[in-house]
C-alpha cells in the first residue's frame, strides 16, 4: 500500500518492441538487465539510471539470510555512487507485476513519478508504471 501522500502507480501496456521505448537510454536498460540476469542465473534482473546518466545494474540476491530484489540492489548501488535521483528503472523477468516494495524503493530515493518498466525474460518491455 502507497504511503499517504504518495501517488497509486498506474500499470498501461507498452509497445511489444524494446527498441520502441522513445528514449534510447531506456532500451540500454533492458540489455544491461537482460545482461546481468543471464550472467547470475537469477530469477530477475534490474538496471536504473540516475540524475547523471550513469546505470546501474543488479541480479536477485537470494542467499540464506539475505533476499533483495534485483531493484533494491541496483538502488542500493545508485544510492552508494552518490545518485541523488533516477530517470528510469527497468525490471526483468517472471514477474507479471512490480513489487510495491520495490516501487518504495524507488520513491525513497526518487520521489513519485519516476518510470518504471517492467520487461519480460526476452527483454520484450510488457508494462510501464510510474513511482
Amino acid at each position: 500500500m502507497p504511503r499517504a501522500g504518495t501517488p497509486t502507480p498506474t500499470l498501461s501496456t507498452m509497445p511489444a518492441d524494446p527498441a520502441a521505448l522513445t528514449d534510447p537510454d531506456d532500451a540500454k536498460l533492458v540489455t544491461l538487465a537482460r545482461s546481468t540476469r543471464a550472467r547470475t542465473r537469477a530469477e530477475e534482473g534490474a538496471c536504473v539510471r540516475d540524475l547523471d546518466g550513469r546505470t546501474y545494474a543488479a541480479a536477485t540476491v537470494a542467499l540464506p539470510t539475505l533476499r533483495l530484489s534485483a531493484i533494491q540492489v541496483a538502488v542500493a548501488m545508485a544510492v552508494c555512487s552518490g545518485a541523488r535521483g533516477l530517470e528510469a528503472v527497468l525490471v526483468l523477468g517472471d514477474r507479471a507485476t512490480v513489487e510495491q516494495a520495490d516501487l518504495s524503493v524507488v520513491r525513497d530515493l526518487a520521489g513519485p513519478g519516476v518510470p518504471v518498466h517492467l520487461a519480460a525474460p526476452d527483454g520484450t518491455v510488457v508494462a510501464s508504471l510510474t513511482s
